[in-house]
């Protein structure tokens, strides 16, 4: 699925929200279940189903995932995170859920600033974007020049 770059900054967006807000953490109502980043996420366009009915392809995340990991189960595991190349599948394996937030974090901030820098007009972060935040909230927000057409979080 090709989307316009404001249209995967606005999916990104719903990630990193998602994340900050505990929903990649064991439920208190099933505490032995504990969601799978992207693939129990409103962006997988397979939400909720237990076999696949869309394929893999047809999701935003694939213009991220490196070729040779584009036709494996759940390919947006395959996304390098970082430098050293961690990633969700890598991250999970060896139990660092919390290394796993914090490299997933930094992802999608690093990937959101990126893609904004890449818009026209550019997208607007940081102390330009602070009047946006509510006291205390820290996280990257979005401000948008005239003429662009995602909203503002």
């Amino acid at each position: 699925m090709k989307l316009e770059k404001n249209e995967v900054i606005d999916k990104l967006k719903l990630e990193l929200e998602v994340l900050e807000k505990g929903g990649y953490a064991p439920s208190v109502h099933e505490p032995h279940w504990t969601p799978r980043i992207f693939r129990d996420s409103v962006s997988c366009p397979n939400l909720g189903l237990e076999i696949k009915v869309e394929p893999c392809s047809s999701c935003f995340l694939m213009e991220f995932v490196p070729s040779e990991h584009r036709d494996k189960e759940d390919a947006c595991h395959y996304i390098p995170l970082n430098e050293r190349g961690d990633t969700v599948a890598s991250l999970s394996r060896q139990g660092k859920e919390e290394a796993l937030h914090g490299a997933l974090r930094s992802w999608l901030q690093k990937t959101m600033f990126r893609l904004a820098e890449e818009t026209e007009p550019p997208v607007l972060f940081g102390k330009e974007a602070q009047h946006l935040l509510s006291p205390g909230e820290r996280r990257p927000c979005l401000l948008l020049r005239p003429g662009n057409r995602t909203s503002t979080s």
